[in-house]
């Protein structure tokens, strides 16, 4: 079965065909520099052409079985992947203030695909749905009770699918279900998160109401005290929308640093002694290791320490640092390991999932 994974962003789309049987990426590539609503519909136009094209060619659309759609915030209404419908398109929309630069650029790629290939079923798959098993306790901020019954604020938790994908493959990897592990899966890219895994159930994660929560990032601060944020706008003069671009695209890595948001950057000017790249490295470090003792407290016994996307793929060092400081708190029988993302490929497989368990309905 070939599905076709698409993912928005704020101007451009990827997307992958692949195979769920043989997990083999059939096409891929990316349409860039797309200016909204006519844009998005010019790229999914792009993308049928290319599909239809050139190598690995399909005779027809009819190949496609289905067509998953990566979306940021589902809310608590989520808790899986769903068929797109009206009804769906509408919640998604209700969340798009939650995750504003994400969920109205998944809306319109979703809209612009029921045009340029309206007889292929299509499916939602969020970041937020992993993380629906969390208790209260852990997703409740301690704040009046009635901002949470009004308006929903929470912990929701982000970067879903590829704390999945990793938690499925270390199962494989250690021979033993799911069900039976304790794991803590970090996800370390530009943005970052971690994810405290019981049994195969979500019961705690970093980022919170909104992706900016957790670990020190590449532009996202990460935790900080909040009464920053008056203090700030008091001082300065700024408004509060100065502010929350200064804590989501100019802090992080890139604001202690002063000169990049990009680890392989870091790494080279800790070469040259710089001083401030070298405390964005400890910062960044540290705030890691705060995380996993905290999980660690979490979960009681810990299976393993997984380490995913870029940094965490690419720098084995950051692996090989926790493993040293750690192994010893956390007990000789934890497994420190880096086991690579395929967020697309999971995308694709619930799409599959979905659509099958639809199609035994009818």
């Amino acid at each position: 079965m070939k599905v076709l994974v698409i993912n928005c962003g704020s101007s451009s789309v990827k997307y992958q065909l692949l195979h769920t049987k043989t997990e083999k990426v059939v096409n891929k590539g990316i349409v860039e520099r797309i200016k909204y609503f006519n844009g998005f519909m010019d790229a999914m136009v792009q993308i049928k052409n290319r599909l239809l094209t050139g190598e690995n060619a399909l005779k027809s659309l009819e190949e496609i079985a289905g067509i998953g759609h990566r979306v940021v915030h589902g809310g608590e209404e989520f808790s899986e992947a769903v068929i797109v419908n009206p009804n769906v398109v509408k919640r998604i929309e209700k969340y798009s203030e939650l995750a504003p630069l994400h969920n109205p650029s998944a809306l319109v790629g979703i809209k612009s695909c029921l045009e340029i290939f309206n007889n292929i079923p299509q499916v939602a798959v969020f970041d937020t749905a992993f993380h629906q098993t969390m208790p209260a306790k852990a997703y409740m901020y301690a704040i009046p009770y009635d901002y949470y019954r009004k308006y929903k604020v929470r912990r929701y938790g982000f970067h879903g699918t590829s704390h999945r994908f990793v938690a499925e493959k270390t199962a494989q990897i250690l021979k033993k279900p799911l069900s039976e592990l304790n794991l803590i899966t970090l996800h370390l890219g530009n943005g970052a998160s971690v994810a405290a895994i019981a049994k195969g159930k979500v019961v705690d994660t970093s980022m919170g109401f909104t992706p900016l929560e957790g670990l020190m990032m590449g532009t996202r601060s990460g935790d900080m005290d909040p009464a920053i944020v008056t203090f700030l706008i008091d001082k300065t003069g700024i408004n509060y929308k100065t502010v929350n671009d200064i804590l989501n695209q100019k802090s992080g890595l890139l604001g202690i640093t002063g000169q990049s948001n990009d680890m392989r950057d870091i790494i080279e000017l800790i070469g040259k002694k710089d001083e401030r790249a070298i405390l964005a490295y400890e910062m960044y470090i540290y705030r890691i290791k705060k995380y996993i003792g905290a999980y660690a407290a979490v979960l009681g016994k810990v299976d393993a320490v997984v380490f995913t996307a870029g940094i965490g793929e690419k720098m084995p060092k950051i692996k090989e640092t926790m493993e040293k400081d750690l192994l010893e708190l956390l007990g000789k029988n934890t497994k420190f390991m880096i086991v690579p993302t395929n967020e697309e490929l999971l995308i694709a497989k619930d799409t599959y999932d979905v659509i099958r368990k639809m199609d035994e309905k009818q």
